[in-house]
């Protein structure tokens, strides 16, 4: 089984919206032939608690847009790890240290990646090179 063609769309909508909050590391896993729950993580990190609830803010008014509704959402009044359930996908916006620590993608390295477009972590490189 592979992630639903609308779990892909959701991922990337998810990315494209942390991107625009200057996440980093921003990546998706397809979990489907894990999880019966959910197609896949949309995982990625912020440098302060206050840009992980941004990040996660724009998420949720992004696919809100796009007419899906939150299930459930944990961790926000922290800040360190929100998880957002949108059923066919789960957001993990993390601390960096809280990301290094927990290190999702090794948990889940025997699940495929999901394709990002490039422009989703293109802020990333450019204060890399500044």
């Amino acid at each position: 089984m592979t992630a639903t063609t609308q779990a892909i769309e959701l991922a990337v909508a998810a990315a494209e919206a942390a991107g625009d909050k200057l996440a980093q590391d921003i990546v998706a896993i397809d979990v489907s032939d894990h999880l019966v729950i959910t197609d896949i993580f949309v995982i990625c990190s912020g440098n302060t608690e206050r840009q992980v609830k941004a990040i996660v803010d724009s998420i949720e008014e992004r696919l809100h847009g796009l007419g899906v509704k939150r299930i459930r959402r944990e961790g926000h009044a922290e800040g360190r790890w929100v998880l957002l359930d949108f059923g066919d996908i789960v957001v993990h916006a993390q601390l960096a240290e809280e990301r290094v620590f927990y290190d999702l993608e090794r948990l889940w390295g025997d699940c495929p990646m999901v394709e990002l477009p490039a422009e989703v972590n293109a802020h990333a490189a450019v204060s890399q090179e500044a």
